[in-house]
């Protein structure tokens, strides 16, 4: 049985894992967003970035990647995934139905925002989303080497996010 992992944020240009194919897929019931504060990866605890999370909304639907995980690393993949994504508890893994371009529906692992968890920030403007990843820097590098290669690999999937695409924009601008 195939192991597979939805992809939304840094998963789709970072797996971190072998991935044995990959295809377009919708989740429905959750929105991309940068709603999550980051403040290991891509900010600090006196200077929180901000990274994507699956905020779960009535009506909404994120498309993304299901990355199917290379046969023999099923184990070693859930381990890190779980290292690298449950750091802080913000995020809550689920395994959740994502529907493939094909037709095909698949049950994937799937990291979504605890809204509860104290590093929920939903509903910010971008302007201000803007301002923060044009300054944040985490463990895991600068917080707009997040956004734009987010952006950038939604881009060249056929996936574009008018909402990254702007603040990719703004973020720039505000760095010039």
């Amino acid at each position: 049985m195939t192991m597979w992992v939805f992809g939304y944020g840094s998963l789709l240009w970072n797996p971190g894992f072998p991935v044995a194919r990959s295809e377009r897929a919708t989740l429905i019931g959750y929105a991309r967003s940068f709603c999550m504060s980051s403040i290991h990866h891509r900010g600090t605890e006196d200077e929180p970035g901000l990274v994507l999370a699956l905020d779960e909304q009535d009506d909404a639907q994120c498309k993304g990647l299901a990355l199917a995980v290379q046969p023999g690393h099923e184990d070693r993949t859930l381990q890190e995934l779980r290292e690298r994504e449950l750091i802080s508890s913000a995020y809550v893994e689920k395994m959740l139905d994502v529907h493939l371009e094909t037709g095909n529906t698949v049950n994937a692992v799937t990291y979504v925002i605890e809204k509860d968890h104290v590093q929920y920030c939903g509903g910010m403007p971008l302007e201000e989303q803007a301002q923060i990843i044009a300054h944040a820097v985490g463990g895991r590098g600068p917080n707009t080497e997040y956004l734009y290669n987010t952006a950038e690999h939604l881009a060249e999937i056929g996936l574009r996010d008018s909402d990254l695409e702007w603040l990719a924009q703004r973020v720039r601008d505000i760095t010039a």
